[in-house]
């Protein structure tokens, strides 16, 4: 899609405002389809409440997340289908199923396998006809027993808590999926320097790195993160510049689930670099599986991806292994 900025204008600009105001974010005092300054905060503070870096911009990012919050649960049916579906009726879905002892994987907003597993491993648990498929009979027996969230600890949150518990007090033999931005060819040309340098310091220190492209490629984000999920990472640190937007070291964080496991290796890398810490939900902390950090600064070079391969390494030696 087109991006939709600050003075742009027609139907495609009343939809994203129509979609906004629907959301509680009035775009007040523009006028329907004038994407003007009411419309630019109201942008900026759905962009923020979701995670997503807030340039005002309405970008393919922004507009995903804009359609994925319309739906409810309950609004359609859910089931696996190609592509996944997406939204935050599937985030709910799995936030209830996670906090019954049903593991739907990460709270994400997709309907992958993961999440087709936990329902029919649900309608099995209650008797219900087994088809995979999340409708108002599988939503009201959620109701009837599901249990306030904020009580019990969902799933997502036990799994990562045992992946913290059982982590090795070394580096070494560990898959490191390593990151680099590329959204032109100067922020591709700085990560390469600094996550080439990472892996150097990684491969020293015994541990794998598996890399996210080569220094002429340029994949889409969400393409990298896949790729990190095939390839069977056991953390996620991605490099970025900041593109105009604020310095820091961020994790998964939306408003249905957070990273605990990736918001502790955030906190060791930003201490180290000197870095903000933030809840965010990119495509390369929300699609993948395996903790994951981004590392964004102004100044990315060598030694920033030393460093952090550093307070990674230091991160793990102070864990012990029951």
């Amino acid at each position: 899609m087109r991006l939709h900025r600050l003075g742009d204008s027609g139907r495609s600009v009343r939809d994203i405002q129509d979609r906004l105001v629907a959301l509680g974010h009035e775009c007040h005092p523009d006028a329907p389809g004038e994407f003007e300054t009411g419309t630019s905060e109201a942008v900026i503070g759905f962009q923020r409440k979701r995670g997503l870096s807030a340039d005002s911009i309405v970008g393919p990012d922004t507009w995903r997340a804009l359609w994925e919050a319309s739906y409810k649960i309950g609004d359609r049916l859910l089931w696996l289908q190609r592509p996944m579906m997406r939204g935050d009726d599937v985030g709910d879905l799995q936030r209830q199923l996670n906090s019954l002892g049903f593991d739907s994987g990460k709270v994400d907003g997709i309907f992958g396998p993961e999440t087709r597993a936990a329902v029919l491993d649900f309608q099995h648990n209650r008797g219900m006809a087994e088809d995979g498929i999340c409708g108002p009979v599988l939503i009201s027996e959620l109701a009837m027993v599901t249990r306030a969230s904020s009580k019990i600890a969902g799933r997502e949150a036990v799994r990562e808590r045992q992946w913290l518990k059982h982590l090795p007090n070394t580096v070494v033999g560990t898959r490191i999926f390593l990151d680099g931005g590329c959204r032109d060819d100067q922020e591709a040309g700085q990560t390469w320097e600094t996550l080439s340098a990472a892996a150097i310091a990684l491969q020293e220190r015994g541990g794998i790195p598996v890399l996210s492209r080569s220094s002429d490629t340029r994949f889409p984000e969400r393409v990298r993160a896949r790729r990190a999920n095939r390839l069977g990472a056991g953390l996620v640190v991605s490099f970025q510049t900041t593109y105009g937007d604020a310095p820091g070291v961020y994790y998964f964080a939306s408003d249905h689930s957070r990273s605990e496991a990736g918001e502790r290796i955030a906190r060791v890398v930003a201490a180290e670099l000197g870095l903000a810490v933030g809840g965010r939900a990119p495509a390369l902390l929300k699609d993948t599986r395996a903790p994951s950090v981004i590392v964004m600064s102004d100044h990315m070079d060598a030694e920033v991806g030393s460093r952090v391969i550093e307070a990674i390494a230091a991160f793990f030696a102070t864990q012990t292994v029951d």
